[in-house]
This record gives C-alpha cells, structure tokens and sequence, in this order.
C-alpha cells in the first residue's frame, strides 16, 4: 500500500470516527431535552425552587395560633377557550391547618378541550412550605362544550415557615396556575386531570 493510500485511509477513518462521535452526542441531547421537563418538575417538588409546592400524602400534625393569607390566582393561555377562576380569591388559614378549596373550568368552545394545568407559589421562597395534598395539577383534563368542572385543592403551610429566617416575616401566599392547551389532544388541546368525573387527583 503506498503512503498516498495509507494516508487516505487514515483520514477516512477518523472522518468515521466523528461522525459516529457526533450522531452519539446528538441522540444524547435528544435524549436529555425528553428528560428534562419531567426531571426538572421533579426536582422542583422536592426542593421547592422556584415556588414550587411540595407533595406530601398526610396532614399536617402541628397547627400554630398563627394565620397566613394565601391568595387563589388562575389564567389560562392563548388557545385555550376556558373560563378557569378560584372559587374564593383567598382564605386565611392558621400556618399548619389543613384546608380544602376549589378551582372551576367551563370549556367555551364549541368541541371538546383538553388542558393542563402547571402551578408556582409566590414569594418563591415558601414553596418549600406549601405542602399540596391532593391537586389537579399535571395531569389531563378534558371538558365538554359547555361543561363546568370542579376541581378541589387540598394543601396546608408548613408550620416550620414561622421558624425559617428567609419565610417568619411572609404574610401573604399567592398560589397561581395556569392552565394550558394539551399537546397530545385530538380536537384541540389543553393538560390537566383525566376526565370530569376525576375531580381531583393527588399531584
């Protein structure tokens, strides 16, 4: 073989060799923007970045003789034709009580919607506090036209808010969702709980 040849297989080889070099990396970007969302989401609930709420499967133990405002915020984005709305714009609980309030939906739109709903609370730092038991949130929820559907929170503050240096001085809780067109819908789009009679699912 002459060193023309020699040569010339050579930079074939390593031509072969960035290619699979580079398809290698991009299946693994491909991969991790599918895993992004979901792990993000999860990292948030534990955490509590970003004013995310926590999940948590029991009650609280502890109830101060202390109150906190929590205020109920709904929206709803472009393309999706619901009227979403807090039955009450706020409560004030006492700081470990558990309390139960509800959301409603009405689809406006002439066929059946599909929507999902994420969430954060404000000031960011009492997300770490804001302990969800059960929740719509994060799951698909499809309405009928015309159809008005119920959808329950239940959740409590974290009495341990009250010790915290950076959340003792928090007085008001804001706790926002917004609801958005699902992508996985047939007749339009939205994400949320499953069906009307799901009323409420645990987050």
């Amino acid at each position: 073989m002459t060193n023309t040849q020699t040569k010339s297989s050579t930079r074939n080889g390593g031509n072969m060799a960035i290619l699979v070099a580079c398809l290698v990396f991009v299946c693994g970007m491909v991969g991790a923007a599918y895993a992004s969302v979901p792990l993000y989401r999860l990292f948030c609930q534990v955490t509590g970045y970003n004013g995310t709420t926590q999940r948590v499967e029991q009650y609280s133990e502890t109830i101060l003789d202390q109150t906190i405002r929590v205020t109920f915020d709904a929206n709803t984005s472009s393309g999706l034709n619901w009227e979403f709305k807090p039955v009450n714009r706020s409560i004030e609980p006492k700081i470990g009580e558990t309390v139960q309030i509800s959301y409603t939906a009405t689809n406006r739109s002439p066929q059946p919607v599909t929507g999902m709903a994420v969430f954060n609370v404000t000031p960011m730092e009492a997300g770490a506090y804001f302990n969800k038991v059960e929740c719509f949130c994060f799951t698909e929820t499809t309405l009928k036209p015309g159809e008005t559907l119920d959808m329950p929170v239940v959740f409590f503050v974290d009495p341990e808010i009250a010790k915290a240096e950076e959340t003792r001085n928090i007085r008001n809780i804001t706790l926002s969702y917004t609801f958005y067109p699902s992508q996985g819908a047939n007749p339009v789009a939205g994400l949320n709980d499953g069906k009307a009679g799901d009323s409420a699912k645990k987050l």
